[in-house]
């Protein structure tokens, strides 16, 4: 079976060639790779402590751990490894403490004990998952520890095949296993891996200490002026042809502040054109001194405002829940928003726990979310106080984490 699963690296890479001739991220994919700036990390004696990440969402989730062992452990030197483009693009957009950021080499036997033997990390996090074969299998010839957080598993991953005994062998690979959720556990525990705890999800703390974070942003303070608004999160077509079923009724007055996941200038259009509600887009807006008296939308056509824009809401609709990517529904909980989105959502966690506690409201079309809407309107302020209740309960993952890890 390794055999097959080293074919099959090879084979991705050949894909990713082919697909680098015309596709931009494929191409910046295998360009990133060729630097092989992890051959001469200076590290000056200090412990290296590695974290992989597939993308900048698991950096973001990670971020809160990488935050506590440096904090306990100031002098070592923490790598960063990223999967995607992605991550590597947009890392340093984020407040962070890594000292040295760089791709993750392929998966190959070669490549995997060349980078293992050059950063001769002592102790190994995987934030997640991508649980890479060889990298792992390296690392284990070590004296190194190896971790996987904020893990989650499902019934039809191919670890709990019939067929899946290598992949299993994998996670065998690890000191130890730190899960978001007791069904995680009480899958591993039916494949024979019991090195395992349930400590939760780090994204918790992250959106807590985003939301502490928070700063005002004196354009959308005056567009809502006082008022609370509803907050549209990375919408796609079809969430905005939902939202225009409920935005364009007359008797739907509250501010919108609407930030769609594209932010090109056809979609935007797009966007405007739904809409029979006057709207203004944040790049128009020319001076500190702009009246909003007769806009009821605000387009976020930009990078990087919606984070803070929940805090000026008292109601969230998030996007990719028609595509079964649902984009991050955390942020807006931290700040008590009680949260609407599409009915595909079975890669989310998260998402069920929040309908069965009655934070959140699948909807399947524009009549229902008009319908759902209504409803939570009548009862706002109480779902917001326990929603906000429930988040700062499930904090303090990464404490946890690092607790069991100094025990």
């Amino acid at each position: 079976m390794s055999l097959f699963y080293n074919i099959s690296i090879h084979l991705y890479f050949f894909a990713i060639r082919v697909a680098s001739l015309f596709n931009p991220k494929a191409k910046e994919w295998l360009e990133g790779r060729k630097l092989k700036n992890w051959k001469n990390l200076d590290t000056k004696g200090r412990r290296v402590v590695w974290f992989h990440c597939a993308s900048l969402g698991e950096f973001d989730q990670g971020l809160p751990l990488m935050d506590a062992w440096k904090s306990k452990y100031p002098n070592d030197f923490l790598l960063v490894t990223f999967f995607s483009p992605s991550g590597m693009k947009n890392y340093h957009k984020r407040k962070h403490c890594a000292d040295a950021v760089c791709y993750l080499p392929l998966d190959t036997p070669k490549n995997a004990k060349e980078f293992v033997k050059s950063v001769e990390a002592k102790n190994v996090f995987f934030v997640k998952y991508e649980f890479w074969a060889n990298h792992l299998s390296e690392v284990n010839k070590t004296d190194a520890k190896v971790y996987s957080v904020s893990a989650i598993f499902r019934q039809n991953q191919i670890y709990f095949k019939w067929y899946g005994s290598f992949y299993r062998s994998i996670l065998k690979n690890f000191d130890h296993i730190f899960l978001q959720d007791e069904n995680s556990k009480k899958l591993l525990d039916g494949i024979g891996v019991r090195n395992t705890t349930v400590c939760g999800d780090l994204r918790f703390d992250r959106v807590f200490q985003n939301k502490q974070k928070a700063v005002s942003n004196e354009i959308l303070e005056r567009f809502v002026k006082g008022q609370n608004a509803m907050i549209i999160g990375s919408s796609w077509p079809e969430d905005e042809n939902c939202i225009k079923e409920l935005i364009n009724q007359d008797s739907f007055t509250k501010k919108v502040i609407f930030a769609p996941h594209e932010v090109n200038d056809k979609h935007v259009k797009q966007i405007e054109q739904l809409l029979v509600k006057k709207s203004i887009r944040y790049t128009d807006i020319q001076d500190d001194k702009s009246d909003f008296e007769d806009y009821q939308v605000l387009i976020l056509d930009t990078i990087g405002h919606l984070t803070n824009a929940y805090q000026y809401g008292d109601l969230a609709y998030v996007g990719g829940g028609f595509s079964g990517s649902l984009h991050n529904i955390l942020e807006p909980a931290a700040f008590g928003l009680p949260i609407l989105f599409g009915p595909k959502h079975v890669k989310f966690p998260e998402a069920d726990i929040f309908i069965q506690e009655g934070f959140a409201f699948e909807i399947e079309s524009g009549h229902e979310l008009v319908e759902k809407f209504k409803y939570v309107e009548k009862d706002i302020s109480s779902i917001k106080n326990k929603l906000l209740i429930f988040m700062e309960d499930q904090t303090g993952i990464a404490e946890k984490i690092m607790v069991q890890l100094l025990s």
